[in-house]
């Protein structure tokens, strides 16, 4: 598993694994490149199994599989971000501040976002070749409040009122 920071930075790790009918663990010190996705493979040339006729050993292939962010899934080199928002911030718009791979971004949200809305921060993403960066897309989720107080049942009752006679 490659973590997200890896997939944008590169590493060296080492990683151990037994092959099948062998009780030996082998530990390998693999070169992670900045920019890898899921699925890609990773080449140890010379470290793969040796024909049954004799020769030299094949190559070794890692297959890239990304490990789980709390705050971004991979979408190929975009990322993506759920973002919940409070209804009002939803209707009324205003900055709000949005995690990214090197820390934190303020987002303009404009009035009248709706739910699923989604909005992109160009090259936040992962590496692409060329050495370009994917995007990052952030998705809101506006989240209603579970409990209200008087007051906050009093002014939703309001809004609902206005909204069935709007001024004309």
């Amino acid at each position: 598993m490659v973590t997200l920071e890896e997939a944008i930075h590169g590493s060296r790790r080492k990683i151990s694994f037994q092959r099948s009918g062998s009780p030996k663990i082998e530990t390998y010190e693999v070169q992670i490149p900045a920019g890898v996705h899921e699925g890609q493979r990773i080449r140890l040339a010379g470290q793969g199994e040796v024909h049954s006729r004799g020769g030299v050993a094949g190559d070794l292939y890692l297959r890239v599989r990304l490990s789980q962010h709390p705050d971004f899934r991979a979408e190929g080199s975009d990322l993506v971000h759920d973002l919940s928002l409070p209804p009002w911030r939803a209707v009324l718009g205003g900055e709000v501040p949005v995690p990214t791979m090197e820390g934190e971004a303020r987002l303009k949200v404009p009035p009248g976002t709706q739910h699923g809305q989604r909005f992109k921060l160009r090259h936040r993403g992962l590496p692409q070749k060329g050495k370009e960066r994917g995007d990052l897309y952030v998705v809101i989720e506006i989240v209603l409040p579970k409990v209200l107080n008087p007051q906050e049942r009093a002014l939703w009752e309001q809004l609902a009122r206005d909204s069935r006679n709007p001024a004309v």
